[in-house]
């Protein structure tokens, strides 16, 4: 995307404000999701063995940060990309039943991201999974889940503008669905990226559906792994951020693959070689429980709420000098 600067732009509120304001857009969100989706909190993972299968992919390229562990006998260890898998196994283990689900705070490191106003090389995230009936995978349920999570951002953001007057509700009321397909028809001669920002411009709210499928074009839309959403039951929830004039993606979910799915999105991705691994065995043989989870930026939506134009006002992270040097010359304040 590149670095963004608003024109004239000035944080409506001051270093300390934005901390406190920070925790409670926190708080108060945590309470609204899992209210909406029946969650309970659980502890998660900050690396993982990569034999497990259980890292998230990402696009493919990029990658992880690893380590070895004399204690454990040198095995090298990977930080968590997401928790996409492992939370699905975690349903499992737990025993939890269908119309239950879990959520932990993620913490990952991405360290190939590309950085911008959006885009930092730490990744925090809510990540939420939950259990589902085979029957229940649908668009119907991908749906309702969608218009659930948004009512949530929805009224956090109207209590948090009440709690800080100066501040302005980029929330509309309703959101709208659309597939990758049908923005592709709609703008043919644009990239995916500026069919998203010329569709929110006018939409507000947009659930964009169906992302990693090869589109009639014979591009995607976006990258995703293949061996956790059904990229034909799968979404990203943005809505449009006037302060720097783009679709701003708060949270990627989605309907996660079947046995037959897994295996057809494999093929497609040239990844078969990843059935042999044990996350992936269990799905194959039905030993996991149907689900459908995503992850919700928790600096994302700090930003949005609190007006600010560059997510290092809201997380601590690191940046290249010359995008420090430029937005501190026009009055972003990276943490």
């Amino acid at each position: 995307m590149g670095l963004i600067i608003p024109e004239n732009y000035s944080s409506a509120l001051d270093g300390r404000t934005t901390e406190t304001a920070i925790k409670f857009i926190k708080d108060t969100f945590q309470r609204e999701l899992i209210a909406a989706m029946n969650l309970q909190r659980v502890s998660a993972p900050l690396f993982v063995r990569p034999e497990t299968g259980l890292n998230d992919n990402l696009n493919g390229v990029e990658r992880p940060v690893n380590f070895d562990a004399p204690c454990i006998g040198g095995a090298n260890l990977e930080i968590v990309h997401s928790l996409a898998k492992w939370k699905r196994l975690t349903l499992g283990k737990y025993n939890f039943q269908p119309g239950e689900g879990l959520y932990t705070d993620m913490n990952a490191i991405r360290r190939d991201e590309e950085v911008d106003n959006l885009h930092s090389m730490y990744v925090d995230q809510w990540d939420w999974e939950a259990v589902i009936e085979k029957s229940q995978r649908s668009l119907v349920t991908l749906k309702e889940v969608v218009r659930r999570i948004y009512a949530s951002m929805r009224r956090t953001a109207k209590k948090v503008c009440a709690e800080y007057e100066e501040l302005i509700n980029c929330f509309k009321e309703d959101i709208t669905f659309i597939t990758t397909q049908e923005l592709e028809d709609m703008y043919p001669d644009d990239t995916p990226k500026e069919r998203e920002n010329k569709f929110l411009r006018e939409h507000h709210a947009a659930c964009i559906m169906q992302i990693g499928k090869v589109l009639e074009s014979g591009i995607r839309h976006d990258g995703r792994a293949p061996d956790y959403d059904d990229w034909e039951l799968n979404a990203d929830i943005v809505v449009y951020y006037p302060l720097l004039d783009v679709a701003f993606e708060l949270s990627s979910m989605g309907v996660r693959v079947d046995e037959n799915s897994l295996k057809s999105q494999l093929e497609e991705a040239d990844c078969l070689d990843r059935m042999e691994l044990d996350f992936h065995k269990m799905i194959l043989n039905k030993e996991l429980p149907y689900t459908i989870g995503g992850g919700i930026g928790q600096s994302r939506l700090c930003m949005i709420m609190l007006n600010k134009a560059h997510i290092g006002e809201v997380q601590q992270s690191v940046w290249p000098k010359d995008m420090i040097k430029t937005c501190r010359e026009n009055g972003i304040n990276i943490l």
